[in-house]
């Protein structure tokens, strides 16, 4: 049972893509000696050891077992023994290992053009065109390209760039060498680079008409615009272009997916506002202007990136200030206006409020708050003082903040105590004259409906009444002096009785009808009647 065979030793794993090497050391006597290798994964249940396909009676320490694992993301264990004949030795510690947490990212391929003093390159994922893949989705890749001048004092150059890029500001008639590697920030995996390939660059062709330079982005409350110099000095018009920049992520081409900005299409102007085609803010955007001449000749400029919540800056805000009892109150408007939303919700503004005693003391403290809110207050307010404000609103998320706003200043009311009492001493001498004056407008107003009742009454009596008998009216107020009344008898002819007859009829009717009317009737009145007809009947008879 014993055996003069040793167990190999330092077992190792390497991974790139899917490509997998078993490797060992063993420090016994190679003679006539092979190496066997068994493996398990776990799936659900622990499951029974298997020969590793292509680790059978191998004559080296390393074996390829790329054909045996499918299943990337299970736990894998490996052992290795030695074999002479039918002597074998005792298995080899056991090698654990789940399969994507151990692969590297193998190197990408490359694909290079040297034109009008540029080079082209096309870059392609590092498992292109494979059945099995332990990276599923290519567009998660980004690719970092290093570049130096084939020469013994070289200078290397590192730079990010897309699956299709142009190298530009390269010396004409120069070897170059680059590389390039993949890797996956989300990650925090780096892969292999590639092999390196060397090209010689030429010089750009020249057709007479210069580009746009110092192509530049200006955005202010999500308004952008893009701005160049023109170098020509001849008449020459231009085109804004634009790119969605996902476009480039991809590993297609995608020159012929340039598109005009509206609005800047054949323009002389060197500005453009190309606001409209900002649609989202979780994208970017690549512009360029594109200058034409009369001979229909063109020119591209330097591309720009637009990474619209980046490259955006955050204006001042808008300040309003009230005055209450005893409190500043602050009303403060977004950056934007109260329509622009983005910048609202998208950098979750704060607000820096600076305020102070604008007096002729230089030594007044300025203070400071921050608030969330466009609403603020400030209290412990000095009456009859002179308040200013500026406001100033930051994004921590972005790590923007805006120029401050302008001073917008108040004054606050003088002290309240003697206003006060003044308007109480007011308010109590209007009661007190209230009080006296209405009684006695009052008793007033009674005795002078009295008097005009009296002297001056606004009824007379009828005219009947008032010449009847030769009598004068009086009123029944005042006390009149009786007047002697004479009896007369008058004997006259039959025909006078007939006359007397018809008038003592009438008198009588009149009498009737003065009753009836209620005026100015009194006792002495009545009884001088009743005399007077007493006198005419004993007349008649």
């Amino acid at each position: 049972g014993q055996t003069n065979l040793k167990s190999p030793q330092d077992i190792q794993v390497y991974v790139v893509n899917t490509n997998f090497t078993l490797r060992w050391n063993y420090t016994g006597n190679y003679t006539n000696v092979t190496f066997s290798a068994e493996y398990r994964w776990f799936e659900t249940n622990e499951t029974e050891w298997e020969e590793l396909p292509g680790c059978q009676n191998v004559t080296h320490t390393e074996c390829d077992f790329s054909s045996a694992i499918t299943k990337y993301y299970d736990t894998h264990q490996v052992r290795v023994r030695a074999e002479r004949r039918e002597e074998v030795s005792p298995w080899s510690s056991i090698f654990e290992m789940i399969p994507y947490f151990i692969a590297q990212i193998g190197p990408p391929g490359i694909e290079l053009q040297s034109i009008n003093g540029v080079i082209k390159i096309k870059v392609s994922p590092p498992e292109a065109n494979w059945v099995k893949r332990m990276w599923i989705d290519d567009l998660n890749f980004k690719y970092n390209l290093v570049i130096w001048q084939n020469s013994s004092n070289a200078e290397f150059r590192s730079q990010s760039i897309f699956p299709t890029d142009t190298i530009d500001g390269l010396a004409p008639h120069t070897t170059y060498c680059l590389k390039v590697q993949a890797t996956l920030p989300l990650e925090l995996q780096e892969g292999l680079f590639s092999p390196i390939h060397c090209v010689k660059t030429t010089r750009k062709a020249v057709n007479g008409l210069l580009c746009a330079t110092n192509v530049s982005v200006l955005a202010l409350n999500m308004k952008f615009h893009l701005h160049w110099n023109n170098q020509y000095k001849q008449h020459v018009s231009y085109n804004v272009q634009y790119l969605i920049g996902y476009l480039k992520k991809l590993h297609d081409d995608y020159s012929v997916k340039w598109r005009n900005v509206p609005g800047c299409e054949n323009i002389t102007d060197t500005k453009c506002n190309f606001s409209s085609i900002i649609t989202a803010t979780s994208g970017f955007y690549y512009l360029r202007v594109q200058a034409m001449s009369e001979y229909n000749k063109s020119c591209l400029s330097n591309e720009v990136k637009v990474d619209p919540l980046i490259t955006n800056e955050i204006g001042p805000p808008g300040v309003k200030v009230d005055i209450s009892d005893v409190l500043l109150h602050i009303q403060i408007s977004p950056p934007g206006g109260s329509e622009s939303e983005v910048m609202r919700d998208h950098y979750d503004l704060s607000y820096r409020v600076l305020y102070w005693k604008n007096s002729s003391n230089n030594e007044e403290e300025i203070k400071m708050k921050e608030i969330k809110q466009t609403i603020g207050t400030v209290s412990d307010l000095t009456p009859s003082t002179l308040y200013c404000v500026k406001v100033q609103a930051f994004s921590e998320v972005y790590n923007k903040s805006s120029h401050y706003s302008k001073e917008e200043c108040i004054k606050t009311p003088g002290d309240q105590i003697l206003p006060l009492i003044v308007l109480a001493t007011f308010v109590t001498a209007l009661i007190a004259v209230l009080l006296v004056a209405v009684p006695l407008v009052f008793a007033l107003y009674q005795a002078y409906n009295k008097i005009k009742y009296v002297f001056f009454p606004s009824c007379q009596p009828p005219l009947n009444i008032e010449g009847f008998g030769g009598q004068l009216f009086s009123s029944s107020y005042l006390s009149t002096t009786e007047q002697p009344i004479e009896n007369c008898s008058i004997i006259e002819t039959v025909t006078t009785e007939e006359v007397n007859q018809i008038d003592f009829k009438d008198y009588k009717n009149s009498k009737q009808s003065s009753r009836d009317s209620g005026n100015y009737s009194n006792d002495d009145d009545t009884s001088g009647s009743k005399v007077s007809e007493e006198m005419l009947g004993k007349e008649t008879v």
